[in-house]
């Protein structure tokens, strides 16, 4: 029986998919805040929940387990410093989307993602 795939597939192949949310949440963990679409918008808030929570465990498994995401040391270190410190004591999720008004050039559906202060 064919199995599932967890999320949604954005019109890509597996590597094309996995690559994007990398460097969507790369950016959002460098920039604290970026405008995609909304689609891509909610998966890459699923893997930067993820990635925050493995990281406030903050022993070396959990530092290679993000790193496997994460391919930028400087923005790593900001996840397990600064990031994991200010999650530290919320349980709930640390991205928060907004949707904004459609892209003017082929109306698709645009968010804005940010991390909550």
């Amino acid at each position: 029986m064919a199995k599932t795939t967890a999320g949604r597939k954005l019109r890509r192949k597996q590597g094309a998919r996995v690559g994007l949310l990398r460097s969507l949440a790369t950016d959002l963990f460098r920039y604290e805040k970026i405008t995609t679409t909304f689609a891509k918008a909610k998966e890459c808030s699923r893997l930067a929940n993820h990635l925050i929570a493995v990281a406030k465990r903050a022993d070396l498994n959990a530092r290679r387990m993000v790193a496997r995401d994460i391919h930028d040391h400087e923005i790593l270190t900001k996840v397990f410093d600064v990031l994991a410190q200010r999650y530290a004591t919320r349980t709930g999720a640390a991205t928060q989307i907004f949707r904004l008004n459609p892209r003017q050039g082929d109306n698709a559906e645009m968010a804005l993602i940010k991390l909550i202060a």
